[in-house]
């Protein structure tokens, strides 16, 4: 019962990452019925930025006083304004032209190829090989004890499960309580009724672009301190996430936070219980399942395309 609590525990923390990353999958859906395939490459970029931007606050003066703890929280808005201004340039080099035109393969292929254009550049910038995080959290295991279990958990994974709530309850109350986060729910259920309404839907558009990338980057700094840091860090986890997004739903957002759960938690226990070999099928069958059996996903919402 201990080690199912455990393994529990860490698919929540997986998951919610993949939770968060499908998240910016699902803000980009909304408002456009564009994806940022360059997701992944978001994430490790943040990741990226945040090393260097923690590296150096703590190696100044500043360090000898605050320590790595008030290092990364310094280093956390940092990294969120270099994820939104990324996004931006997502938007107007490889989307903008191609929702205009119409084409479908157009902003698919462009965000592709900016993804694959951001990891060259990490990869000249920061090298190929993998970087240790240093992490703002005692790195020792904690024990939880629940009376009939009791299981060791790291407190990073207690941060990821919180910041990861965190920021998109963040985004979500800014959606709903802002008048610019009312013109994006309001593009979001009707672009070209919101436009004549006076709303910017280009605008809103490349919002939920740096949204959306903004949420990648903190992942990436949620993530990196228990794992290695590299440009090839969020390729593995954007396409995940993306299989999260389809899982749940990509016009639900509370969908794709609990398909990100299901994901992480069936990885670890088929990771353990039967072998991690074999840790990825689960996730890809259900994702089969979910395309066979209701392509809108768990959570999503059919469409009726008029023509």
């Amino acid at each position: 019962m201990s080690i199912l609590f455990q393994l529990i525990f860490s698919g929540i923390s997986v998951g919610m990452i993949y939770g968060v990353i499908a998240f910016g999958y699902q803000l980009t859906f909304a408002t456009s019925k564009t994806l940022n395939f360059g997701q992944g490459e978001a994430l490790a970029l943040g990741a990226l930025v945040g090393l260097t931007a923690i590296n150096f606050i703590f190696g100044t003066i500043w360090g000898t006083y605050i320590g790595v703890g008030w290092s990364y929280l310094l280093m956390i808005p940092l990294v969120l304004v270099f994820g939104f201004l990324q996004g931006t340039v997502v938007e107007r080099l490889g989307v903008r032209q191609a929702i205009t035109i119409k084409s479908e393969a157009g902003w698919i292929m462009s965000t592709i190829a900016l993804g694959i254009i951001f990891k060259n550049l990490a990869e000249n910038i920061w090298g190929r090989d993998g970087l240790k995080f240093p992490s703002p959290l005692p790195e020792a295991a904690m024990t939880v004890n629940l009376g009939f279990a009791e299981f060791r958990v790291q407190p990073m994974e207690l941060a990821i499960i919180f910041g990861a709530l965190a920021i998109m309850l963040a985004v979500e109350f800014f959606n709903r309580k802002t008048v610019f986060g009312k013109a994006v729910i309001a593009t979001a259920n009707d672009r070209e009724a919101a436009g004549l309404m006076g709303i910017n839907t280009t605008r809103v558009i490349s919002f939920s672009y740096a949204l959306s990338s903004l949420t990648a980057a903190f992942a990436g700094v949620l993530v990196a301190p228990i794992t290695l840091t590299g440009a090839t860090m969020g390729v593995v986890l954007g396409l995940k996430a993306f299989a999260v997004a389809i899982i749940g739903g990509l016009s639900s957002g509370m969908g794709v936070v609990v398909g990100g759960l299901i994901l992480g938690i069936t990885e670890t226990l088929t990771g353990y219980y039967i072998s991690s070999g074999y840790r990825d099928v689960p996730g890809l069958i259900l994702l089969l399942l979910v395309l066979a059996i209701k392509p809108s996903g768990l959570f999503g919402r059919a469409t009726i395309k008029k023509l």
